[in-house]
């Protein structure tokens, strides 16, 4: 994961990402469908952050498949191996290691996933292209990007709300985020990575909080937004999360705030 383009320091925030793995999960089961893991399989997870869906493919093949997981900020790689430790894996390791300069030697990989990284990577054709050279002739791969701002509530709302009141250089990074997510981008990039044989299908999963309150807590305690929000003055945070709990109002069902999001999945072999 980069740090680049008003990204979060993914370096600092590692130990308070993992308040998001609940709600991600369902794109982590998708793309593990998608996978077809099988065993013996040797399977590379790029841009895993604290390991996910890769420990969760690791726990659910343990002894049958071997994976390896990568990301570009050693924070986030750090907590992954901690994790490794204290489940006691011993068919799953994390290394610190950008996407686009892969180590590993071509055709060396069965299958190769990657949840919501691609668009992140600082190059993001040039991971592609790495994924299509690790994997082996007939191998598998399954990504996740997310889709159009407008499908991504939750990040459009804190662009809406909080880029008139910040320097452009420290705007919420909606662009980067969704920069996979218009028609047939995604699939351009993956035909001039080399790739032929895939489908992608557009696919919704929820956010689900207990109310608006629950979410913003989340959003200040796991600084997701930190970069923005500490450039805000006190009495323009108050503004800011009363605007976005407006714009948020659509979505409560049931007292619950239920805010869907739509990616990509795509699927396939080299």
């Amino acid at each position: 994961m980069s740090a680049s383009e008003n990204q979060p320091d993914w370096n600092k925030i590692a130990e308070k990402f993992d308040m998001w793995l609940p709600q991600l999960a369902p794109v982590g089961e998708a793309l593990i469908e998608q996978l077809q893991a099988k065993p013996g399989d040797r399977i590379l997870d790029l841009a895993s952050g604290t390991g996910e869906p890769a420990l969760s493919l690791a726990r659910q093949m343990a002894g049958e498949i071997e994976v390896i997981g990568v990301d570009a900020a050693e924070g986030m790689v750090r907590v992954a191996n901690k994790k490794v430790k204290d489940l006691g894996l011993n068919n799953i390791r994390f290394e610190t290691m950008p996407a686009e300069a892969l180590t590993f030697d071509a055709n060396s990989f069965d299958r190769v996933l990657c949840r919501f990284g691609v668009m992140l990577f600082e190059d993001s054709l040039q991971g592609l292209k790495e994924m299509f050279r690790v994997l082996k002739p007939g191998g598998h791969f399954a990504l996740a990007v997310w889709s159009t701002p407008e499908t991504m509530p939750t990040m459009h709302w804190s662009y809406k709300v909080m880029a008139p009141r910040l320097p452009q250089e420290l705007h919420p990074p909606v662009a980067k985020v969704t920069s996979l997510g218009g028609p047939g981008v995604l699939e351009d990039m993956l035909f001039k990575a080399g790739f032929s044989d895939f489908t992608i299908e557009t696919k919704t999963f929820n956010y689900n909080f207990d109310s608006f309150d629950a979410y913003w807590d989340h959003v200040e305690a796991s600084d997701i937004l930190k970069m923005q929000y500490d450039a805000l003055p006190e009495e323009a945070r108050k503004e800011v999360r009363n605007e976005i709990g407006k714009l948020a109002r659509d979505f409560i069902v049931d007292g619950q705030l239920v805010v869907p999001h739509d990616f990509h999945l795509a699927w396939g072999s080299k």
